[in-house]
């Protein structure tokens, strides 16, 4: 498989299996049994937590795509629960039950965890913090499964930070590039207070900034063979069905 077909292959899966994650009930449930309070705080501490105890404006900066309210008002109610280390540290470890709760146990996740994690280690970091300080997250052998899920996350994350910088790069804000690929009623779901129609001459704007972030990509899967990226992709689609 070459190297934008399996991009393009495995993209959308990776996106909406950590998404389906990130909005179940079932992981807003670990965090309030860890002490957070109904709300974005398990959310923001946990995913954001790797960046270390950060400006709540610093947060919204790296990560982009939520509207500022939701994320400062989150990274500071969670604030008091726990330090933001051991929130990314029970993120984690809820990324990985919800991913034994959800892949397959005919999946061959074994395969996927050596491909994955060779993608991981070729990618290069810079300007890229929130994707560097999930890929320093541990990730334990003796949990394969867990394992891949917590993988998703990471690959998840490198491609959501190479759009940042596209979309940026591209001439769109972030709220444009949410209205864009989500329309308005899901932008304002997502934090952005009351966002406007964007105009339709923006969409090529966008439409670039998706090229560019599969270029961005491309050097990750460089690092796979032909025959490496056919079993890649076609592990995510068995994985995240």
């Amino acid at each position: 498989m070459e190297i934008f077909d399996c991009i393009s292959s495995v993209a959308r899966p990776i996106h909406d299996f950590g998404d389906e994650f990130m909005s179940d009930d079932a992981t807003a449930a670990i965090g309030l049994r860890a002490g957070f309070a109904p709300g974005r705080g398990f959310y923001c501490r946990g995913r954001f937590g790797v960046l270390g105890e950060a400006p709540a404006q610093v947060v919204q900066a790296v990560q982009g795509f939520l509207g500022p309210d939701l994320v400062i008002a989150g990274w500071r109610d969670g604030r008091s629960v726990m330090p933001p280390e051991e929130s990314a540290a029970c993120y984690a470890q809820a990324v990985r039950t919800w991913g034994r709760a959800h892949i397959s146990a005919d999946v061959d996740v074994e395969q996927f965890n050596h491909l994955a994690q060779r993608l991981i280690d070729a990618a290069d970091a810079d300007a890229l913090p929130l994707f560097a300080g999930w890929r320093a997250q541990p990730c334990p052998g003796d949990d394969p499964v867990g394992a891949a899920m917590q993988r998703i996350h990471v690959l998840r994350e490198h491609r959501g930070a190479c759009h940042l910088a596209a979309v940026r790069l591209c001439g769109l804000s972030a709220q444009e590039a949410m209205v864009i690929n989500l329309g308005i009623e899901q932008a304002t779901h997502y934090g952005w207070q009351e966002p406007r129609p964007v105009a339709s001459a923006l969409i090529s704007r966008w439409q670039r900034a998706e090229r560019l972030t599969d270029e961005l990509q491309a050097p990750l899967y460089a690092a796979l063979t032909d025959r490496q990226r056919t079993a890649f992709a076609q592990r995510v689609d068995a994985l995240t069905r």
